[in-house]
């Protein structure tokens, strides 16, 4: 693959770059085949490159095969398909002035793509970048932010005067041109936010950009790390990630019924392939749908992989007999009457919980005093058909992990797991005791979606 950039790559066969790109929407996770490529290769044939809003939908309708891809197919389309040249520096200009232009562009509803480059080049360089290019090297710390450039020009106040500005009375009035504001604002910062990623590949490259500069798709993004934008997507990719799962228990359940030969109802099947029993006759087991006791730190830190891993395990719960959920801090409480049967909770029932659903005393977490909790007071939700999933970081504020309530949860339940949205190197540093727990319970890695749904899709008893 060629590092060439975006300006240089316009020179380049067509076909070259559909190659380099396809190349690395693989190394981020979309996988696209040979037969996606052909057809992608037709599109570029059939609509041309002179618009790259219809070349941009084509290639997506294409190459895209799941929901939560598109932002990342997005920003690598930009940097090997949008040529840019950096136009020479410009002095710095009065931000007041560039604010009103904007404000008045926004409330218009106008393009801001060029703005958004002025505005980029006016107070997004730092470390040499606006100079001449050919001065400044990958390794002289120059680039262009798409931070800097906000915060220069205040977009909460921006949005304020927008909304003022474009009019109308009353409540209803007022929130929806609050809510169109807004997203024309985040439409320029998504602008300027693209202006940079090109301008930075034309200072190190296109493939360094892509690799490091891109953001990952929802399912690859950290929860531990994510803004809520990215929270908002995820949750979208429950119920289809809840249907795919579902349909794995119950083909493993399927096969799990099939026990032992049944030796007499063999050897009468085998009377027709002359006496060879091709055909063997099973044993069916009698085996009922497992229960499910989920035990979740809901506290802050956490609080994003908590709401998601219970929506999802909400979204899975007509393939157990019974499901129970406690949510703690620094005490446990049942959680289960939260949740609907049927309906996704509402965004942010963390909060609510942490605040109406009595697991919080002090607003520290201390795993220990919630385990001895459990113990004490709802051991009587597990038993021997029982998974329990345990959601949390482990990270006990120095306080006495209890390693004995776990030992005795882990003895009374069928399979105990452990789910951490940390990083596993993570898990010795601090005041996490993951590694103590690690002796009595399995801990699974689960720091995005894709981990998640894997590490699910794979414990969850049949």
């Amino acid at each position: 693959m060629t590092s060439s950039a975006p300006a240089n790559a316009a020179s380049a066969p067509t076909s070259a770059r559909l190659v380099d790109f396809v190349t690395l929407l693989r190394e981020h996770n979309i996988h696209a085949g040979p037969s996606e490529t052909i057809d992608a290769a037709a599109a570029i044939v059939a609509l041309g490159t002179t618009d790259p809003g219809v070349l941009r939908s084509g290639l997506a309708a294409c190459l895209l095969r799941r929901n939560g891809q598109r932002r990342v197919f997005d920003q690598l389309f930009d940097l090997y398909f949008l040529g840019v040249s950096l136009p020479p520096a410009c002095p710095s200009e009065n931000a007041d002035d560039l604010r009103e232009r904007l404000i008045a562009s926004l409330v218009q509803g106008a393009d801001t793509a060029e703005l958004a480059r002025e505005a980029l080049n006016t107070f997004g360089a730092y470390g040499g970048a606006g100079e001449s290019a050919g001065r400044v090297t990958q390794a002289s710390g120059a680039g262009w932010s798409s931070y800097l450039t906000m915060k220069s020009l205040r977009p909460d106040e921006i949005s304020e005067q927008v909304a003022r500005t474009m009019g109308g009375t009353g409540q209803f009035d007022t929130a929806v041109r609050t809510i169109e504001a807004r997203r024309r604002v985040d439409r320029f910062r998504a602008d300027v936010q693209t202006e940079a990623r090109l301008r930075s590949a034309e200072l190190r490259g296109t493939d360094y950009i892509a690799r490091r500069g891109v953001e990952n798709s929802a399912d690859r993004t950290d929860f531990l790390g994510a803004r809520e934008q990215d929270l908002a997507e995820m949750r979208r990719l429950v119920h289809p990630l809840a249907r795919k799962l579902a349909s794995r228990l119950a083909v493993r359940r399927k096969k799990a019924v099939r026990g032992q030969i049944d030796l007499r109802r063999t050897l009468r099947r085998s009377m027709a392939t002359g006496g060879v029993p091709v055909d063997p006759v099973l044993r069916a087991r009698k085996r009922g749908r497992p229960d499910l006791v989920v035990l979740a730190d809901v506290s802050g830190s956490v609080s994003g992989f908590a709401e998601f891993t219970l929506q999802l395990v909400q979204a899975l719960q007509d393939q157990f007999s019974k499901v129970r959920s406690f949510g703690f801090v620094d005490t446990c409480a049942e959680i289960t009457h939260h949740f609907t049967p049927g309906e996704p909770p509402a965004p942010g029932f963390a909060r609510d919980i942490v605040r109406e659903g009595g697991v919080a005393r002090f607003g520290s977490s201390n795993y220990g005093e919630v385990l001895q909790g459990f113990v004490d007071h709802y051991l009587d939700a597990v038993g021997p058909r029982t998974c329990v999933l345990i959601l949390g970081d482990a990270r006990t504020n120095r306080t006495d992990p209890n390693l004995a309530a776990l030992q005795v949860i882990t003895e009374r339940a069928k399979a105990v797991y452990w789910l951490n949205p940390e990083p596993s190197r993570s898990w010795s540093t601090g005041d996490s005791a993951a590694e103590n727990y690690t002796d009595i319970v399995t801990m699974h890695e689960c720091r995005n979606v894709a981990q998640l749904a894997e590490v699910i899709g794979r414990l969850l008893p049949a």
